[in-house]
Order: C-alpha cells, then structure tokens, then sequence
C-alpha cells in the first residue's frame, strides 16, 4: 500500500476528523505493549522498528547490524515476521528453496548476510532461532510487539518525512505517539542527506530525548558502469522517489521512473509493459536489491539492481553493542 500523502503535510481537515480514531488506535497499541513478554532468549536480543507504518530503513539497519556483530564474531540470526509472504513458520528462510510469495522480499534478501526465520509468532521464531544456535537475535520490525523480551531498541526514521503530521492512523503514519515510541527506545537512528538530517532535527529535535544516530543510504561499489546508463526504473518499496533519486546521483539517466506499492507482487505482464517500454526508449530495466527478490526467476538477468548499504555517521551503536556483548 501507498501512505496517504496527506499524512506527511501538517494536519489539515481529513486527519483532524480522523484524530477520535487515532486515539483509539494509539491506546490499543498502548495496551498491547504494556503486556509482558511470552519469550525471554538466553542471547542478546535487539529489535529494529519504528514508529511510522511504512518504510524507514529499518533492512539496511539490519544489514549494517549483522555487518557489525559479524566483526565481533558474533553468529547473529534475523526474526522476521514475513510480511508479503505466505509462511507461518517458524520457518528458515533459504534463498534456493523459497521465494518472496512464500516467505516475503526482506527476509529473501536478509539471508544473503545471516540465517533468518520467518515466524507470525515472534516468541516461537526467536525459540527457533536459539535452539539453532543463535548468538544474538534481531527482531526485523516487531517495536510494537510485547512477544519477545529485548535488551535493545532500536527506531528507525526516515529523516526526510520525519514523523509525518505527528498522528496516529489513520489520522497520521504513527504507530504511537512519538513520546511514548521514543521513551520505550534505546537509540534513534535517522536515515538521510545532511539537509534531511537538518530538517529533521528541526522539527522534531525537541522530542529527542535518548541518544540519536545518524547515517545515509549509499551505493556500494560492484563494477556496474551506472554513468550514461538509459535506465527505465521501477521500485515498489517505502519511498521509490529516493531510489530513483540515487540512481540520478550516480549518472543514471532516467527515461522513466515507475512508483509501485510497497511489496507490491512483479506479475509477468507487469514486467513484460516495462521491459517493452524500455526496449523502445533503448534503455535498461533497473529496480531495487529488495525488488530484485520479487522478480520471477527468468526475468531476473534482464533487470539490473543497484545494491545499497546504510553508512552510520556516528557512534552511539558501538558503545551499546559494547555494553550489550561484554561479557561475550
């Protein structure tokens, strides 16, 4: 699904009459994490989540993660609820078996960096992970869920769209109020260029109260020539607008850009209008690494993919890292 856009301007008519609602869905979540955990790991458990229904960032956190705790030599596992996918799990994610209708395009792309399992019920997946060895676990997602007891959380924004109008859906992106999500957290990491970050600091920099992390999304180098490129790109993820706006960073030429919805399934007609346009235009299909894990199997060597990793500015992470492993 798309995010309404009126969620990302400041509160007019429709998200005030909203509002009654988002309450109630602000005490409802309010209610839900006020339970206690049904799980508590053995190993160090740390969640990525956020407080906007939508993308943030929180699959390049997770990569930047497992990067970090791999250098300490920590054998980390990933939970993930599996959205887009049809498993329950828990369930281990392998990348020559499954596919992104089964088990959803984060997970697919995740295994590439650590083991991952796919489980509705946190609780039972960070069971599954732990018995299989686990030396830490990552909850993808899951802020909001009181199933699996954590020793660090972190919430991740996009710092360009910050936190929207500052509601609660359907009034506003909030999945709770921005005091309340932020008073539960341990680290703040906001993903974006240094005037984003400024912007973000400038409007909600008053409700930062718990140590704050900033980093950008970047390419990463794989010796593809993207200078000059004829690009027709495509992308059904959180803010296509943003990949595309990379692909024009590193040379690209863009001679059509197409926003799908987040997650949204690459049917073969879809791709066969795309591929069609841009043979006519003599251009090259281009998409994300995490669309990359929808495209059916024969389609994927005519699409090219641009890989990204999220670069951190700064150094809260690795002093709560630090504390969390010292006795490892």
């Amino acid at each position: 699904m798309r995010t309404p856009g009126f969620w990302h301007r400041p509160a007019g008519l429709v998200a005030w009459a909203l509002w009654p609602l988002g309450r109630l869905y602000a005490a409802l979540t309010a209610r839900r994490v006020a339970q206690p955990p049904r799980f508590t790991a053995d190993v160090p458990v740390i969640c990525v989540g956020n407080l906007n229904a939508g993308g943030t960032g929180k699959t390049p956190m997770v990569i930047a993660l497992l990067e970090r705790l791999g250098a300490r030599g920590i054998a980390a596992h990933v939970v993930s609820r599996g959205y887009g996918g049809s498993e329950t799990g828990p369930l281990r994610v392998d990348q020559q078996v499954h596919d992104a209708a089964q088990v959803g395009d984060e997970p697919l792309l995740l295994a590439s960096f650590a083991p991952v399992w796919v489980a509705r019920d946190r609780a039972a997946g960070a069971r599954a992970a732990q018995a299989a060895g686990a030396q830490a676990i990552i909850l993808d997602d899951g802020f909001q869920n009181p199933g699996v007891a954590r020793d660090l959380n972190i919430v991740v924004v996009d710092a360009r769209r910050g936190f929207g109008n500052g509601l609660c859906i359907p009034a506003g992106p909030l999945r709770e109020p921005v005091a309340r999500g932020l008073a539960r957290a341990d680290l703040l990491v906001s993903i974006g260029k240094p005037a984003d970050q400024e912007h973000f600091i400038n409007c909600w920099g008053s409700k930062i109260t718990l140590p704050h992390i900033t980093g950008a999304i970047e390419p990463i180098e794989t010796g593809m020539q993207w200078q000059g490129l004829r690009a027709l790109a495509f992308a059904g993820i959180g803010h296509p607008e943003k990949f595309f706006a990379t692909l024009s960073d590193i040379g690209a030429v863009l001679v059509e850009t197409h926003a799908l919805d987040d997650h949204q399934p690459l049917s073969t007609a879809l791709l066969g209008r795309l591929s069609k346009a841009a043979t006519q235009q003599d251009a090259r299909l281009v998409t994300t690494e995490k669309d990359a894990m929808r495209l059916p199997p024969a389609l994927r060597s005519e699409v090219l993919f641009l890989p990204v990793r999220l670069i951190i500015q700064d150094s809260a992470l690795d002093p709560a890292l630090d504390a969390l492993f010292r006795s490892e």
